[in-house]
């Protein structure tokens, strides 16, 4: 997850400087994590069938 946010924060930073902005890197900061947490859920996310296997 932090290699998440790491990527996306540093792309919003070096897209700030680039653009003269001041809120690209708060904006990649949270697709990071989002994609981070999305990636982290579908790897280990699921939920085992509650059902009796015959």
């Amino acid at each position: 997850m932090v290699a998440g946010v790491l990527l996306y924060g540093g792309a919003g930073w070096l897209a700030d400087r680039w653009l003269g902005t001041s809120y690209l890197v708060a904006i990649g900061i949270v697709i990071g994590a989002g994609l981070s947490l999305y990636a982290v859920v579908k790897q280990f996310g699921h939920v085992p069938s509650s059902s009796p296997e015959k």
